[in-house]
């Protein structure tokens, strides 16, 4: 069994976001880049596959050399093999190109990804890759069941639980709650460090969307004490509320 996983590396949701003098971009300086927390969920189940199904889990990730990272922690993790895919795009569909012409042919029975990628959360990248490739899909996925040449996934909906089954090779997006990622470990990221990565032109960035200007919300108003004891407390918001914000 092969399985594909696709990774995308965003900054750390801790990270001070800055926007770039271009306007249209993140400020790369001081900005700690991580894997995209819900691929995580994607590359474990690979992993866990591979463990009870002797699968092979390939992981290939799009961008620059700073991706590398990303690649080199999922081989910790225990991945078999890395591929980046060098390019610039940034549009949802000129990344699924990429992706499902990267990947097409190449046999593999299960393509994993998270449901959405943190940073721009367009949650469209999975299901084109789908479509592109003509095969199956099931998308923000909580429980995985892979059997001989068929899949059964289950997915959270308003009320209750919908469950979906196909043949493979399908491509899967994983939801928190698929399972708990594991931590590398020192023997795993030291072994990491000897294997090669894989590298290949990727699209040109080109697509449908671009980027026009990126700005920063406005600052907060500083908030205001309210002085005396909680009777005056209470009185005094009262009236900030009705007669200041106009709520009644």
């Amino acid at each position: 069994m092969k399985i594909l996983v696709a990774l995308k590396q965003v900054p750390d949701t801790e990270t001070r976001i800055k926007v770039a003098a271009d306007g249209k971009s993140i400020d790369p300086a001081d900005v700690k880049w991580i894997t995209s927390p819900y691929d995580e969920y994607a590359l474990e189940e690979a992993i866990r596959l591979k463990e009870s199904k002797a699968a092979e889990v390939t992981v290939v990730s799009l961008g620059g050399d700073s991706v590398k990272d990303v690649l080199r922690n999922a081989l910790a993790l225990g991945a078999d093999n890395a591929v980046l895919l060098k390019s610039e795009a940034s549009d949802p569909l000129a990344i699924a190109s990429a992706l499902a012409a990267w990947a097409k042919d190449k046999g593999f029975d299960l393509i994993m990804a998270g449901n959405k990628g943190i940073g721009g959360d367009n949650a469209s990248v999975g299901p084109m890759i789908a479509e592109l490739l003509g095969i199956a899909q099931a998308n923000v996925v909580v429980k995985l069941e892979i059997g001989d040449g068929t899949f059964r996934a289950e997915r959270e909906i308003e009320g209750g639980t919908e469950v979906i089954e196909g043949k493979l090779p399908a491509v899967i997006t994983a939801q928190k709650g698929l399972n708990e990622p594991r931590y590398a470990s020192l023997k795993g990221i030291m072994g990491a460090k000897k294997k090669t990565i894989e590298e290949i032109d990727g699209a040109a960035p080109t697509g449908s969307t671009s980027v026009v200007g990126m700005v920063m919300p406005p600052a907060r108003p500083e908030g205001r004490k309210l002085d005396g004891d909680p009777a005056q407390q209470a009185a005094a918001l009262l009236n900030a509320l009705k007669d200041e914000a106009k709520i009644f």
